[in-house]
């Protein structure tokens, strides 16, 4: 899960496994999987590093 900021700066988590595409419009429209859009503070730079270290930290494993 990620969270982000809607233009209301509500602060909101998101399961970054149903991030079907992120774009630029100029504001960050974050589509998900669901058909749902959900404008965004976080540019899609912000929103795709937040998904790579959220990956990261699930799928490392500290032996």
């Amino acid at each position: 899960m990620i969270e982000l900021t809607k233009l209301n700066d509500t602060k909101f988590t998101v399961n970054a496994d149903i991030i079907e595409f992120v774009e630029e419009t100029p504001d960050t429209v974050v589509s998900l999987t669901t058909g749902k859009k959900i404008i965004v503070q976080e540019t899609r730079e912000e929103v795709t590093d937040l998904v790579i270290s959220y990956k990261r930290a699930i799928y490392t494993t500290n032996l």
